[in-house]
């Protein structure tokens, strides 16, 4: 089941029935695409139309913060549970190092990603792994392909940060059975970045710690009070298709 959220549709799957769709996907070798979509990309699909169009054709549309939960329940078809891109990564984690899965990881500052995935293969490791930056130019971006496509993954984790890696993604498909737009999880994996701690995630207010620690993207959380508002106007003033 999905709620339509502003335009956008999200899946109800709780993270264990997300894991499980893309465990099948993988299984059968059909290429899907996952979306994590925030409130700041479902809010910016309004006036991206390519953005929604991109967004609804993903074969999996998770609940990326407690804001999206939150709009569910208020449009009266909750999800289970939030379902974040780096939560999603690491619960993929254990099923991969069981499975031997092939995991690529494109995306961040150059070494980000390789610091990774040389903490992601200490700790799982049957998973085999490669890593590249996102500091590609279009010159270089045929040898990037070209490295993905050799590398045969079953699991393309696309850290480019929304929405380019969404727009990343749809332009060059069927280089992984599974592709997923993980933002900034590459930083998190490689500690480059620490994570609020569990009790503050647990609180559902992990954004308030890190604009916090990162004071400079408050623009960005400006769009949460505008989402808040378009989802009360949806829920009490329009007919949601």
């Amino acid at each position: 089941m999905r709620v339509n959220i502003l335009g956008i549709t999200v899946d109800t799957y709780s993270m264990q029935e997300t894991v499980e769709q893309i465990g099948q996907a993988i299984a059968s070798q059909i290429p899907i695409r996952v979306v994590t979509a925030n409130p700041e990309m479902i809010y910016a699909s309004i006036r991206d139309l390519r953005l929604k169009e991109l967004i609804n054709s993903a074969e999996i549309v998770t609940a990326d913060g407690i804001g999206v939960v939150w709009a569910a329940r208020r449009l009266r078809t909750p999800v289970y549970e939030r379902v974040t891109g780096i939560d999603l990564v690491q619960a993929l984690f254990p099923v991969s190092n069981a499975g031997k899965w092939r995991l690529f990881f494109l995306g961040g500052k150059p070494g980000v990603a390789e610091q990774a995935v040389y903490r992601v293969s200490s700790e799982y490791p049957e998973i085999v792994c490669k890593a590249w930056h996102g500091y590609f130019n279009s010159e270089e971006e045929p040898h990037v392909l070209e490295e993905i496509r050799r590398f045969r993954p079953n699991l393309l984790l696309v850290g480019l940060g929304a929405p380019r890696q969404e727009y990343w993604i749809s332009e060059h498909p069927r280089l992984a059975s599974v592709s997923i737009g993980v933002g900034g999880s590459f930083d998190a994996l490689a500690e480059t970045v620490v994570r609020a701690p569990k009790r503050i995630q647990d609180l559902h207010v992990e954004w308030l710690y890190r604009l916090w620690k990162e004071p400079w993207r408050w623009k960005r959380q400006t769009v949460l009070p505008r989402f808040v508002f378009k989802v009360l106007w949806q829920r009490f003033f329009q007919k949601t298709p």
